[in-house]
């Protein structure tokens, strides 16, 4: 991504309505463009590919591919170039992990306001991390040291 240069991305969810209202919220955005969605992981793997979008919103759970092994084959094969914002309606500590460990720069729960959405495109795509907050939370709770 340059600066001045709006940030690409692509949606990837298995669910029409959701992957839809991502795309749609996206899309309202002068910085934001969305050159592609994905209904499965082989899908958004080819569409990474294809585009080389700087950030693929993807969910955990989708058919013939999960999230998790799209997000790793998405960032070996674009050399991180394109950065993995996960998406999940599941609060499981095993998914936030195996995102981690995947290479995944974000990871937000579906039921994200808009703006906090919005924010962790723009913080993952200049290329920082972000957690949900409560995500965060527990990881600090994990190994920060009691008090």
């Amino acid at each position: 991504m340059t600066a001045g240069e709006p940030i690409r991305a692509i949606v990837a969810d298995d669910q029409a309505v959701v992957r839809t209202g991502f795309v749609n919220l996206l899309s309202t955005q002068d910085d934001i463009d969305v050159v592609g969605e994905a209904e499965d992981g082989e899908q958004a793997v080819a569409l990474a590919l294809d585009h080389r979008p700087d950030v693929a919103l993807l969910d955990i759970r989708m058919p013939k591919l999960d999230g998790i092994q799209a997000a790793r084959t998405i960032l070996r094969e674009t050399d991180g170039a394109t950065k993995a914002l996960m998406l999940t309606t599941f609060d499981l500590d095993q998914y936030v992990f195996d995102a981690l460990a995947a290479g995944a720069s974000g990871f937000l729960l579906k039921d994200a306001t808009f703006p906090e959405l919005l924010h962790a495109v723009r913080v993952v795509a200049a290329g920082d991390a972000m957690l949900a907050p409560g995500i965060t939370r527990r990881l600090i709770a994990e190994f920060a040291p009691a008090a």
